[in-house]
């Protein structure tokens, strides 16, 4: 699959996961694909596994991507997911074989005030959810 088509598809998938079309947010994966969230410990193994335990979540969630970037097999998204109002800044790595999905990495930061002791070299983003 060339690049062109991943990127679609991606763009495909990360509009879909934010109006919460579960079935087209997964069409993305291979059926036995595994998503890992190494903050937490968890893995899931299987398209139809990942895809209900995003369904089950009862958060409401908006995707904001910021940037995706990537080639060949290994693509990568920057995005802002906002759980019930609270942004979570996240980067999803995906490792892709015959054009879907095989393995996906998830990680998540949480939004922090800035350290005052660079505040004289620092200039405030406006971005979502900075305390």
């Amino acid at each position: 699959m060339e690049d062109q088509e991943i990127r679609v598809a991606l763009d495909r998938h990360w509009a879909a996961s934010d109006v919460n079309d579960f079935e087209a947010e997964h069409q993305i994966y291979h059926e036995d694909a595994v998503l890992e969230y190494p903050q937490s410990g968890e893995r899931i193994r299987g398209r139809r596994n990942i895809q209900y335990s995003r369904a089950a979540q009862p958060n409401q969630k908006r995707f904001t991507v910021r940037r995706i970037v990537g080639a060949d097999d290994l693509w990568i998204t920057e995005y802002v997911l906002t759980y019930d109002g609270q942004p979570s800044f996240t980067v999803s790595i995906m490792e892709f074989v015959d054009g879907k999905v095989m393995r996906e990495t998830q990680y998540f930061s949480d939004p922090f005030a800035p350290g005052p002791s660079r505040a004289q070299w620092v200039e405030l983003m406006p971005e979502v959810g900075r305390p």
